[in-house]
């Protein structure tokens, strides 16, 4: 096996298409939030949402990773800070709520497609099945060809949006008029799934690192892309938002054709048909960011002794996990069928429990290790981390609580993702029970 000197490394441009992709892809899937939250929350929401929900994940990750860039990234901060019980707990979620995620792209691809050959969406699952299992040979070849690919998608899911908001103010005659915002007047299980669809449109900064030992100058690297990335997403964010609520479209329209009915209103069927070859490239390039992360996580976990030791085995020419990234893509295959709401809801639920983790471990880990070299520092106190952490916290709160209030869509995927928080516990035991005496490193 190559030493680590000898892996291929990608470089920060190719990382922030890579982070891009990780925790964004544009703003495909937020076309729902204005049905949620109405014309004057809808972008009050966009606004505040990923200041308490991500920034404070961002300055953990790079704390974290400052201080350990190891493979497998919040996996081993966690078993590192809180032992290998958490530890487990923390990639087994992940594990979990990553086939959840993996499986809304594919079908979201279909979706963009059909707006070409509407006959598409009756060959879903064939087509489904094409994307994962090529975005899985993709990343067997490694992280630089994902990284190249990645930065080529990025170009092709970013353009049609620079030319819709172009377009629009071409157009637009007249001040810009922005609704007072407010969110007075959204029901409660709106409210919630609202902060479902921002919240999901924004998670995942944790993802990048589990292959920090693959990145050219890791430290320095992460914190240039990293705050790159974020500055982006917002910026694309808030103008494609503001262009739908400005445009007058119809929100059930925009919420059942997506952002290519937006195209097509604002300046004819040519941009819509632009936006939809976007969103194809959008779930594309996020779906190879995804799986390059999370088929890290399962190697680490077995070389730990925490999964099968099969899983850790690396491809002999590529040395990438080979093994992982294929039971990965045969699991999300089996998943394809779900409704996009419900999985969203379990996507974010799941990833939250994980994402709490890593808050405890880096308070932990001030408190065991405070003169350990952290070359990125969160300039707060203890005292100051835990209330960072409780605004991300809350805002999970009140969208599990009006998931758990919807008499509709949201309770049944809101009670499955807890009773999938509860397997971890479950399997933990299994391994104590089949291998007693085994040493867990």
């Amino acid at each position: 096996m190559p030493s680590a000197s000898a892996i291929k490394k990608i470089r920060p441009l190719q990382l922030i298409a890579v982070i891009f992709f990780t925790v964004s892809g544009g703003p495909y899937g937020l076309e729902p939030l204005l049905s949620y939250a109405g014309q004057q929350g809808a972008l009050l929401l966009l606004m505040l949402t990923p200041m308490v929900w991500d920034l404070p994940a961002i300055f953990t990750v790079l704390e974290l990773n400052s201080m350990m860039p190891v493979e497998g990234g919040y996996y081993r901060w966690v078993k590192y800070a809180l032992g290998a019980r958490w530890g487990f707990y923390e990639g087994w979620w992940t594990w979990l709520y990553t086939f959840v995620d993996l499986a809304i792209y594919p079908v979201l691809f279909v979706q963009y497609a059909s707006f070409f050959f509407p006959e598409l969406a009756a060959y879903k699952i064939p087509v489904c099945l094409l994307i994962i299992w090529s975005s899985a040979g993709l990343n067997i070849l490694g992280i630089v060809p994902v990284g190249k690919v990645s930065l080529l998608l990025s170009v092709a899911v970013l353009t049609p949006f620079l030319v819709l908001v172009i377009a629009f103010f071409y157009h637009h005659t007249g001040a810009v008029s922005l609704p007072r915002p407010s969110l007075k007047g959204i029901a409660f299980p709106s409210m919630g799934m609202a902060l479902y669809t921002v919240m999901w449109n924004c998670l995942g900064w944790d993802n990048v690192t589990t292959y920090a030992q693959e990145v050219d100058k890791p430290v320095r690297s992460y914190l240039i892309a990293v705050f790159i990335a974020f500055a982006l997403v917002i910026v694309v964010y808030f103008f494609t938002i503001l262009v739908a609520q400005q445009s007058h479209i119809d929100f059930t329209v925009l919420s059942g054709q997506g952002f290519p009915a937006l195209g097509t209103l604002i300046s004819g069927r040519w941009l819509g048909i632009l936006i939809a070859a976007g969103g194809m490239a959008s779930t594309l390039g996020i779906y190879a960011a995804v799986l390059l992360s999370v088929s890290r996580v399962p190697k680490v976990m077995a070389d730990d002794g925490l999964l099968p030791a099969f899983l850790n085995k690396a491809h002999p020419r590529f040395n990438t996990p080979y093994i992982s990234i294929i039971i990965c893509s045969l699991v999300v295959s089996l998943m394809v069928l779900w409704t996009f709401a419900d999985l969203l809801i379990i996507d974010v639920t799941v990833y939250g429990a994980g994402l709490f983790l890593e808050y405890i471990s880096l308070v932990r880990l001030r408190q065991k290790e405070p003169e350990t070299f952290r070359p990125f520092r969160i300039p707060l106190n203890i005292a100051g981390l835990c209330m960072m952490a409780l605004l991300p916290l809350a805002v999970y709160a009140i969208a599990l609580a009006g998931a758990l209030s919807s008499a509709g869509q949201g309770i049944k995927p809101a009670i499955f993702a807890l009773g999938a928080l509860l397997t971890a516990e479950v399997l933990w035991w299994v391994i104590k029970w089949i291998k007693p005496a085994a040493p867990i490193k």
